[in-house]
């Protein structure tokens, strides 16, 4: 292996400089005590300067020390047997057990992406069932599509999602990958433990790079993550149900390292690469001809700014957004989901039915109504208001109430027994409270 030396060290970034045989961008050096730094070469300052991301936050490095040249990038392993397995970044196990040899294990750059001559064969959508009433009648998941979960701090994203993965792993429609992205120590292990105790990790991957670790690690995980999963597509021709917790945080982490590199930052004071780095990310949670990847991502929206410009770009590459509400959730609603302002292009007569989509309209209109009505009884009273009136103001407050529904993964808080409701008990449901017909609501 080919060597530079070690010219400067700058919280992350660390230069190496090299007389001939100049690394590639993307490509791992070790330096350090015992070659134990792990050094990602960002860009090149000149041609014989590359500057690197010390991705462990390795302390041993001086400089002048010799940075080694590997020819390689960043691999991980991938395959079946690392599904119901947690992995940082950089592959490495983080449940305590060993990584063993064992077939049908291999290794992939996560930098590689399956060749563009790839295509995905236009086929009639499939409706993936959740279990949760509001998002299957509001936002339903189609295989191959991508979905977000907008929020502020706290009002349930990461516990929606804990929901999801399991009631898709429960009812067993395909292979999940979880990818932590900046999130808390505690949520992490709360999902491995709410998995590993109902019997579900088997079909489910999880990576994590969490808020203690530096930029450089939270937004490899979440390629390490994608790379993963493509795999899975690629080769053992699966469809991938892919959860991202958190976007934003993926964002947020760009902008770090954008800032330690000395970028100049956009307008709105985020990384100049936004656009290329969201897109770049989006583009890979693809279908193609061996199978499909659903993705799910929470999106944390700081200060509750929806406008935010950083939440607005990941929202133009989803087909559909559930808007987790603070007020919905001071009311006590769980899932806290906002009715009337989360929207998916999927909602159409030739994916969820003619009766889904009828019966989409008449809710929407009736929630509108509500809320133009709350206004006037908060001055005159709903006595005032006529008979009719009064009536779809009593039917909106059924569907709100019909639509909160208690969840498996926090039975053990609020004591309340988990459910999974069909699609067509849920439309049954629906138009039970409209009046349309005499089926007993679930």
């Amino acid at each position: 292996m080919s060597a530079g030396l070690v010219r400067s060290i700058r919280d992350l970034v660390v230069v190496v400089q090299f007389e001939q045989d100049y690394p590639e961008i993307g490509e791992l050096l070790l330096s350090g005590k015992d070659n134990q730094a792990v050094l990602l070469v960002n860009h090149l300052k000149a041609p014989d300067m590359a500057v690197c991301l010390n991705i462990l936050g390795d302390r041993s490095l001086q400089k002048n020390m010799p940075a080694e040249r590997t020819n390689q990038g960043l691999t991980i392993p991938v395959g079946l047997p690392i599904m119901g397995r947690i992995m940082d970044a950089l592959g490495r196990p983080l449940d305590g057990l060993p990584l063993t040899e064992a077939p049908g294990l291999k290794y992939k750059d996560i930098w590689r992406v399956a060749p563009r001559g790839m295509s995905f064969k236009a086929s009639k959508p499939e409706l993936l069932e959740t279990g949760l009433k509001v998002i299957d009648f509001f936002t339903p998941f189609v295989k191959g599509r991508k979905m977000g979960i907008i929020g502020g701090a706290g009002v349930g994203k990461t516990v929606l999602i804990m929901e999801l993965i399991h009631n898709i792993a429960k009812s067993g429609q395909g292979l999940s990958f979880f990818t932590g992205i900046g999130e808390r120590i505690r949520e992490g292990h709360e999902l491995y433990e709410t998995l590993k105790q109902r019997d579900l990790l088997k079909t489910v991957c999880m990576f994590f790079g969490q808020m203690d670790q530096n930029a450089a690690q939270r937004v490899l995980v979440a390629l390490s993550g994608v790379a993963a999963a493509e795999y899975i597509r690629d080769e053992e021709k699966k469809d991938i149900l892919f959860f991202a917790d958190n976007m934003y945080r993926y964002v947020q982490a760009r902008n770090e390292l954008s800032t330690i590199l000395e970028q100049i930052p956009s307008e709105g004071g985020y990384e100049p690469t936004i656009f290329s780095d969201v897109k770049m990310l989006q583009d890979r949670l693809s279908s193609n001809e061996n199978g499909s990847i659903t993705a799910v991502q929470t999106i944390y929206v700081p200060a509750d700014d929806l406008s935010d410009p950083a939440v607005q770009m990941i929202q133009h590459e989803l087909d559909g957004t559930i808007v987790l509400s603070r007020k919905v959730a001071e009311e006590g609603i769980r899932p806290a989901v906002d009715l009337i302002h989360s929207s998916s292009s999927l909602l159409s007569p030739d994916i969820v039915g003619q009766r889904h989509y009828d019966l989409s309209v008449k809710v929407q209109a009736i929630l509108q109504k509500y809320e133009s009505l709350r206004g006037i009884i908060a001055i005159i009273g709903e006595n005032e208001l006529s008979p009719s009136d009064r009536a779809d103001f009593a039917k909106a407050r059924q569907l709100i109430d019909y639509f909160s529904q208690p969840m498996f993964v926090v039975e053990a808080f609020t004591t309340q027994k988990g459910q999974f409701i069909g699609r067509e008990n849920m439309l049954r449901g629906v138009e039970a409270i409209l009046g349309q017909q005499n089926a007993p609501a679930a």
